[in-house]
């Protein structure tokens, strides 16, 4: 974790008398104060604060620490130069992580125009399904599709994900063809992250439809189950971004049209906006505006 960072926390914590109120002042997440002040007693060694249920207080040790870290923070006062002018340039690396399907469907696209515009910038994309830490994976953003916002991190809207339900005409032949969402319980669905039953969620002229289906077949990525579907192995549930080019090939099979299964939001997770990098802004600023604008993704998420 960034010691300065962590000191600042720890002062703020100290003047404040609370780690709620420091959460406050420094607009941060009450998690992830708590994080940065158990980082600052494992760097010591030490309990640096007596807390009850009342108030906070300095342990000797704590007061030494207090006082080495308000040093600290006058010599970084000291570099505003420096700073700005890294500022101006936007320099550095940023390590941004997505699902594999959204990384390749959109981020491989988006991410090299962000980088003509900003030279300077590297950026170390990591493709995986799974919820990563930030703080732990040094992650500067998550790209997640999600319904399910962690109430301890910064979650920025990027689009909508959108998706259909299809399936491939060697796995339709000879069956009968779902009419609506219920129907689905007598095929082989192609399910997400476990064995056994899953919910799919639909909606009509604003009727909610929870459909239990299952299949032999799950995994935690949905391009597994997409390439599955390609082979007729059953019937799956995709982003729209990641079948659209199936679909009007005529690959993949829309089913259920007048049924739209739940969006989901998309969404730049980071730790907090304080102190953000000017280059985490400048590409959450760019993919803002790339979601909404991006012929490519707009192109993407048309049904077809």
């Amino acid at each position: 974790m960034d010691r300065i960072t962590a000191a600042r926390v720890f002062i703020t914590i100290v003047e404040q008398g609370s780690l709620i109120a420091a959460a406050e002042r420094l607009d941060m997440s009450r998690a992830m104060v708590s994080r940065y002040l158990a980082e600052m007693e494992k760097w010591a060694g030490v309990r640096l604060l007596h807390r009850t249920t009342r108030k906070i207080g300095l342990t000797s040790a704590g007061e030494s620490v207090y006082q080495r870290s308000l040093k600290l923070m006058e010599l970084t006062e000291g570099m505003p130069v420096q700073q700005s002018l890294e500022t101006q340039t936007l320099k550095g690396l940023l390590r941004v992580s997505c699902s594999q399907s959204l990384g390749v469907s959109a981020l491989a696209v988006a991410i090299p125009e962000f980088m003509r515009i900003y030279p300077h910038i590297a950026v170390n994309l990591q493709l995986d399904n799974k919820v990563v830490n930030l703080i732990e994976e040094r992650i500067d953003l998550a790209i997640r599709i999600t319904n399910n916002l962690e109430p301890n991190l910064i979650a920025r809207p990027l689009s909508t994900c959108h998706s259909t339900v299809c399936a491939a005409p060697s796995y339709l032949a000879g069956k009968s063809i779902p009419n609506n969402p219920m129907d689905l319980t007598s095929h082989h669905c192609l399910t997400y992250n476990f064995f056994g039953k899953s919910l799919w969620v639909f909606e009509k002229q604003h009727e909610h439809y929870s459909v239990p289906v299952s299949g032999t077949l799950s995994a935690n990525e949905s391009t597994v189950l997409m390439e599955a579907a390609l082979q007729g192995a059953g019937i799956t549930m995709q982003p729209c971004y990641s079948v659209s080019s199936y679909l009007m090939s005529g690959q993949l099979v829309e089913l259920l049209p007048d049924y739209q299964p739940q969006a989901m939001g998309i969404y730049g997770i980071y730790a907090s906006r304080q102190n953000m990098p000017a280059t985490l802004r400048a590409l959450l600023d760019f993919l803002v505006d790339w979601f909404a604008t991006s012929p490519h993704w707009q192109q993407l998420m048309l049904k077809r």
